[in-house]
């Protein structure tokens, strides 16, 4: 798998799905998977057990990883979804707008 354009911490859009057009911000990457956990976004219902003793079970609602693919970064310059491009400043690669050259 290539490496990811997104990272932690990040404001994403999502692009496909049930949640097209919904920001958040990345809250965990799986490059192996080339998936990413966006808060807010993707959520299931899971039925959880009570593991230990006064521990409480229930139906719990959390955030399910979806394809990187699917998302695009959100310029903080511009506001919109970017692509992202690489440009190197000294020794240091850094990721910067498509649309404006703002840094990522």
């Amino acid at each position: 798998m290539a490496s990811m354009n997104v990272k932690k911490g990040d404001t994403v859009v999502v692009l496909s799905g049930k949640d097209k057009g919904r920001q958040g911000k990345v809250q965990g990457t799986m490059p192996k998977a080339g998936k990413v956990v966006v808060e807010g976004v993707n959520m299931v219902t899971c039925h959880t057990k009570p593991r230990r003793q006064g521990e409480e079970g229930g139906i719990v609602r959390r955030e399910a990883p979806l394809y990187a693919s699917k998302v695009q970064v959100v310029c903080p310059k511009c506001g919109k979804g970017t692509r992202v491009a690489h440009k190197t400043s000294g020794d240091k690669k850094v990721r910067v707008c498509k649309h404006c050259g703002a840094e990522l």
